[in-house]
């Protein structure tokens, strides 16, 4: 959660009223607050040097200002793609968390400041990680809910149009649910553990910039759900079809659109064990009962013919529905990047008794080009995000790919053998066209289920999905061998699922 350490401050920021108890350190602070969460954006146009000089210096940049000019409402869209871009969180290293928890990686090095600890499932709530995690989270959360109650204001609003700070808001709103379904996939019980009954996280939906709002139960698991949904359905409705112009391309991946929210609902829904509403969603930008599949709709995605140069080459196909971007001016190096933890400093190599045994990984798929072999020990390392620095692969969130998996195990389930055979092909035929699927692995659903999981561990390996494929279906966390070998973990156990971050239970009285 994002805390302002400032005591006896009462602000009504979008409406531009203060209480007259403040002090003036205090009010320093909170400008210098407002200015950072303004200026930090991807790519920031409202802050340069000579807007400081031309207007007021950035000590006393008040609340009154961050809605006062479209270009500095468009800095704080962008600062909330910025928020979940950080190191600690969808820049990278939470993928490799949820990823290096399940069965494909062998850890070398135990080093807890890569991982280690989400290896051999052996966080507590005073881990690095997990407090890095968490206050990553809710500021995203945060910036998501300024941004959102700011836009309400109608004076706010009128400084864009109404119909631009809706598709502002939606994309607020489509981030923030980004954000509660990674937290809650990891800090809360599976839903499909008595139908979302368990604890899940605070919800915090408004803006917070004092420690007054601290204090907040944790919501139900369902309620977190339900919360997640309304939003995406909100952001559907009002975020763009598409966009449009010289930067169609980057901004169709880098920034939220209809099809982006209904991409992700078929991820929530799947988690839910909601087949029918999964089906719903995916046949939107899945209209076809069999291949070539692609949307008709909005952004025209659809899979590319080389899945290597789709991830490492070219960033924005109509495969990439949702990605997070690095430039020579804003990537991360050393121990914070994907590339340099998987290959650069080679800390996890492919275990090779997990994905990489399995059959339908054949020797000719091209999929094997996101692997290096050591030239020495033999050794297989994941170089999906680069082999050397600087490493500027875009952060795959959400691709077509998945999209046709998600769909494929919707329709396995609900007994559309068919179709779900079409998807799960569509999806291995592009990368090993000669592969020919056991009979028996697609004659029943429960086969064609337990296959189309398989290719997902192929198809999104060290894209953040293996955990949650593990805990959605209330799977057991295999044993891993290694230096230091990590044991199995049952459902039933209390590390399946990761503590509260500590500073979380230091500063909220009603969190349990």
């Amino acid at each position: 959660m994002l805390v302002f350490k400032i005591r006896q401050m009462r602000y009504s920021i979008y409406k531009g009223k203060t209480s007259t108890i403040i002090k003036m350190k205090a009010k320093r602070i909170f400008r210098i607050i407002v200015l950072i969460i303004v200026c930090i954006s991807l790519q920031l146009s409202s802050c340069s040097k000579s807007e400081y000089l031309d207007r007021v210096p950035p000590t006393q940049l008040v609340s009154d200002y961050i809605f006062d000019t479209p270009a500095r409402i468009l800095g704080m869209v962008n600062g909330v793609y910025a928020a979940m871009k950080v190191n600690n969180y969808y820049g990278g290293r939470f993928l490799m968390y949820t990823d290096v928890r399940g069965e494909e990686f062998i850890n070398t090095t135990t080093n807890s400041f890569t991982g280690f600890d989400a290896w051999a499932h052996t966080y507590n709530s005073g881990s690095a990680d997990i407090i890095n995690l968490w206050s990553a989270a809710y500021t995203a959360i945060n910036r998501a809910n300024i941004l959102i109650d700011g836009l309400s204001i109608a004076e706010n609003a009128a400084v864009v149009g109404d119909e631009l700070a809706a598709a502002y808001t939606a994309e607020a709103k489509f981030l923030r649910a980004y954000a509660y379904f990674s937290m809650i996939t990891v800090f809360a019980r599976p839903y499909t553990e008595g139908n979302g009954a368990s604890p899940g996280l605070p919800l915090r939906l408004q803006a917070e910039l004092s420690m007054d709002n601290n204090n907040l139960a944790r919501s139900t698991v369902a309620q977190v759900y339900t919360q997640i949904l309304q939003d995406l359905d909100d952001a559907e409705e009002n975020l763009p079809m598409q966009y449009t112009g010289t930067t169609a391309a980057l901004l169709n991946t880098t920034r939220a659109h209809k099809n982006t929210a209904i991409a992700l609902k078929t991820r929530v829904y799947l988690n839910q064990g909601n087949w029918t509403q999964v089906i719903a969603e995916a046949s939107k930008i899945v209209p076809q009962p069999s291949a070539p599949f692609s949307a008709t709709t909005g952004v025209q995605h659809a899979l590319q013919s080389d899945i290597v140069a789709t991830l490492m080459n070219n960033f924005t196909t109509s495969e990439s529905i949702f990605s997070m971007p690095f430039t020579e001016l804003d990537m991360l190096s050393g121990q914070s990047s994907l590339g340099y933890i998987y290959n650069g400093n080679a800390e996890y190599y492919m275990n090779p008794a997990a994905i990489l045994n399995e059959s339908q990984w054949g020797a000719d798929d091209a999929r094997h080009g996101f692997l290096r072999a050591h030239a020495t020990n033999g050794r297989f390392y994941l170089a999906k995000f680069g082999l050397n620095a600087p490493f500027l692969i875009y952060i795959p969130m959400i691709r077509y790919a998945e999209v046709l998996l998600n769909y494929a195990e919707a329709a396995a389930e609900t007994g559309n053998l068919e179709l779900a055979t079409n998807l799960l092909q569509a999806v291995h035929s592009r990368s090993d066209a000669d592969y020919a699927f056991p009979a028996a692995s697609l004659a029943s659903s429960e086969a064609l289920v337990a296959t189309i999981l398989i290719e997902r561990r192929i198809e999104l390996l060290g894209e953040g999905f293996r955990s949650n494929d593990i805990t959605r279906r209330l799977l057991t966390f295999p044993a891993k061998p290694g230096p230091t070998p990590a044991q199995a973990v049952a459902p039933s156990a209390s590390n399946y699922i990761w503590p509260i971050s500590n500073n979380e239970l230091v500063n909220n009285d009603l969190i349990d």
